[in-house]
């Protein structure tokens, strides 16, 4: 991890911790963790709060495409470093609440969402609203892939069940600093075009 990027990421948490959830950067392990389903194959990706980007460049070492991304990120600073970082990406300064009012796409066309939000300090309602917007732009069959610290699902059972959705755990690892559980979290099988929208 570059010096840079760990005192980058102190400094906003030092501004914001409830927002940011951690005091570093996550690590390549977790990164490889969180993005080793996700290929060229893929298609367009979703990512929310990139921050200083490990996620976004495991995606590209596992053949994502540049411009097939997608990266949601409030923090003006980590924007414009993003922006400077990954030229070809789509970068969209907003918080990521937003997407349930206004999508980024004009159909479900992404093939995976990756998030680096800490769900575990956003409050039930937002984390519903947030987990609308993406699956407004999932197509069937895609999943939203969330990191946690600990080995508790960062998603209240009850915000799922009211979205059916459901959370799979995928694996965990201790290589990353704190260690943490990656989840898949996608619509329950039958219940694909279901539009949250519309409700």
């Amino acid at each position: 991890m570059p010096a840079n990027d760990a005192l980058s990421f102190l400094k906003a948490w030092t501004l914001a911790p409830f927002r940011m959830g951690s005091v570093t950067p996550s690590g390549p392990s977790l990164a490889a963790l969180m993005t080793r389903e996700i290929g060229p194959e893929t298609g367009p990706v979703l990512e929310l709060g990139p921050g200083t980007g490990p996620f976004t460049r495991a995606l590209l070492q596992r053949g994502v495409r540049e411009s097939d991304l997608t990266l949601v990120e409030s923090d003006p600073d980590f924007a414009a470093l993003l922006a400077r970082r990954f030229p070809g990406a789509r970068i969209v300064e907003m918080d990521a609440v937003g997407l349930r009012h206004l999508p980024l796409f004009d159909e479900p066309v992404v093939g995976a969402a990756v998030s680096g939000l800490p769900f575990r300090l956003i409050s039930p309602r937002k984390s519903s609203a947030i987990l609308e917007g993406v699956f407004a732009s999932l197509r069937p069959g895609a999943a939203l892939y969330q990191f946690t610290f600990g080995r508790r699902c960062p998603f209240e059972q009850t915000v799922l069940d009211r979205l059916d959705l459901e959370a799979v755990r995928i694996g965990s690892t201790l290589r990353n600093f704190p260690p943490a559980t990656v989840y898949r979290v996608s619509r329950i099988k039958g219940l694909d075009t279901y539009d949250w929208r519309f409700a």
